[in-house]
C-alpha cells in the first residue's frame, strides 16, 4: 500500500509522488519508485514531498548546499571532511546522519590550479567551507566554484599556531606568526573571519588560480600521494629533509610502475543510453547511470517518462539475463535404485546440463531421495518442470520444481520466514 502526504511512513514504504513534485528530504527513488528512508510524517509544501520527523525535519545535506565542515582524512587525491553545519537550513547545526556525515573533495575540485595531491593544499583538522556536488552513492563537494568556498581556518602543522594570509613568498600564501613554517592552502575569502565575510574580502589572487608552480615548489609538492608522504611537509617531525623508510620507498616505487588499479568496466547508463564507465562488474537489471542521470535522480529533476522508459529497460535486461543464465531444479521423490546417469539421461533431452548431483548421506553413502539439476538455459528448465512434475521414473512419480536458489536470497528468505 502506497503513502501521500498526511500518512506516517517508516523506511522502505512506497510513495505516491505526484507528477511535478521534487523529493525532499527522507524520500528516494529507486527503480519500483519512490520510497521512504525515514520514520516520520509524510508532508509536501511548494511543490516538495518529504518526510518530518517528530519535532524537526531529517539535517540531511543535498546538492547544491554550503556545508561547514573539518577535514577528517587526507588520502591521495581526496580530502575527506567532517561536516559540522548545513548553512542557510533551519536546524543545520544539528548532528547529521552517520551515512551522510562525511563528504569528499578531490584535487580537481580544490581550485582552479594543479594541485598534486589533497595534503598539498590542505590539511587535517582545516575547516572549510564546500558546496556538495553529489549526493548518491556517497556525499562529495567542491571548494572551485566560489571564492567564498575554500579554508576558512587553520593552525600551523609544527607548532599549532593559528596561521594567517600571506603573500610573501612565491607559490605560497599562508604563514605561521610564531616559527617559520609557510604553505599554501585553498583560501575562502572568509579565511581569517570566520563564517561571515566581511564585504569587499578576496583572497582570490592568494590562491593564484591557473598559475604554474615554481621549480622550488615543485620539489615539495606531493606528487607520488602516499601516506603520510602526500609531501614531505605533511610530516613535521621529521622535517623536509629525511631517510623514508624502506617499506614506503617500496610501495612509491610500486605505484611509479602501474601498481594495481581499479579495473574500469564499460557500460551503457540505463536512463539515457549514453556510454559510461563504473568501477565494479555491472549487474543485468540493476541501475546504471552516468553521472548527469544521476544528479537528475537526486535533485528530483528526472521526469515520469525517463523514470517509466529506465524501468522498462532494466526488465528487459533482467528478463534476458535470466534466460541465459540458467536455472537449478529440485528433484524430490527419488527411487533409491536411480542414479546420477539415469537422471541425466532423462532430462538432457529438454536441454544442456551444467550439473547433475543426487544428495548423499554423510555417513552411509547412499541416497537421500532427492537431487539439483541445473540446466544452461531458462525455458528449456521450465520446460522438463511442465513435463516431468509427476513423471514416473524407477518405479516413483518424482517432483520436478524450480530450487529456491534459483530465483536468488529474496525467494529463500521468504521461504525461511514461512517456516
Amino acid at each position: 500500500m502506497s503513502a501521500s502526504a498526511g500518512d506516517f511512513v517508516t523506511p522502505g514504504t512506497s510513495v505516491v509522488v505526484d507528477d511535478g513534485l521534487i523529493l525532499g528530504d527522507g524520500v528516494i527513488s529507486t527503480e519500483s519508485g519512490a520510497l521512504a528512508s525515514l520514520s516520520g510524517k509524510l508532508v509536501q509544501e511548494n511543490g516538495i514531498i518529504s518526510i518530518q520527523i517528530s519535532g524537526s525535519t531529517a539535517n540531511l545535506p543535498k546538492i547544491g548546499d554550503v556545508v561547514i565542515g573539518q577535514v577528517n582524512r587526507l588520502n591521495a587525491k581526496t580530502a575527506e571532511i567532517r561536516i559540522l553545519h548545513i548553512e542557510d537550513k533551519e536546524g543545520g547545526h544539528r548532528t547529521i546522519p552517520a551515512l551522510k556525515l562525511f563528504a569528499d573533495i578531490y584535487v580537481t575540485d580544490f581550485v582552479d590550479r594543479y594541485i598534486p595531491s589533497a595534503g598539498d593544499a590542505m590539511r587535517s583538522r582545516d575547516i572549510v567551507r564546500a558546496k556538495i556536488t553529489q549526493f548518491e552513492p556517497m556525499l562529495k563537494a567542491s571548494t572551485r566554484e566560489d571564492p567564498e568556498l575554500g579554508v576558512l581556518y587553520a593552525i600551523c602543522p609544527p607548532c599549532g599556531e593559528i596561521l594567517e594570509k600571506s603573500d610573501l613568498l612565491p607559490d605560497f600564501n599562508v604563514s605561521c606568526p610564531r616559527c617559520d613554517y609557510s604553505g599554501y592552502r585553498v583560501l575562502s575569502s572568509g579565511f581569517g573571519h570566520g563564517y561571515s565575510i566581511p564585504e569587499g574580502s578576496d583572497v582570490t589572487s592568494l590562491n593564484r588560480p591557473g598559475e604554474r608552480w615554481s621549480s622550488e615548489a615543485e620539489k615539495i609538492l606531493g606528487h607520488d600521494g602516499v601516506r603520510p608522504y602526500l609531501s614531505p611537509l605533511a610530516d613535521f617531525r621529521r622535517g623536509i629533509n629525511h631517510e623514508i623508510p624502506a617499506s614506503v620507498s617500496k610501495m612509491r616505487d610500486n605505484n611509479r610502475s602501474g601498481g594495481q588499479r581499479r579495473e574500469m568496466h564499460k557500460t551503457t547508463c540505463t536512463m539515457c543510453s549514453s556510454a559510461t564507465q563504473v568501477p565494479f562488474k555491472p549487474t543485468p537489471g540493476k541501475p546504471i547511470r552516468c553521472r548527469d542521470c544521476m544528479n537528475k535522480v537526486n535533485d528530483g529533476t528526472a521526469t515520469k517518462e525517463e523514470l517509466s522508459a529506465e524501468r522498462e529497460v532494466l526488465k528487459s535486461a533482467r528478463a534476458k539475463s535470466a534466460e541465459y543464465s540458467g536455472v537449478k531444479l529440485f528433484v524430490g521423490s527419488i527411487s533409491w535404485d536411480a542414479n546420477e546417469d539415469d537422471l541425466r539421461k532423462l532430462f538432457s533431452t529438454y536441454g544442456e546440463l551444467k550439473e547433475v548431483h543426487i544428495a548423499k548421506d554423510r555417513e552411509t553413502g547412499k541416497s537421500r531421495g532427492f537431487a539439483f539439476i541445473k540446466f544452461s538455459n531458462l525455458k528449456e528448465g521450465q520446460k522438463a518442470v511442465k513435463e516431468l512434475n509427476g513423471f514416473e521414473f524407477h518405479g516413483r512419480k518424482i517432483s520436478v520444481q524450480e530450487s529456491n536458489e534459483s530465483r536468488g536470497s529474496s525467494n529463500q528468505n521468504r521461504s525461511r520466514r514461512k517456516k
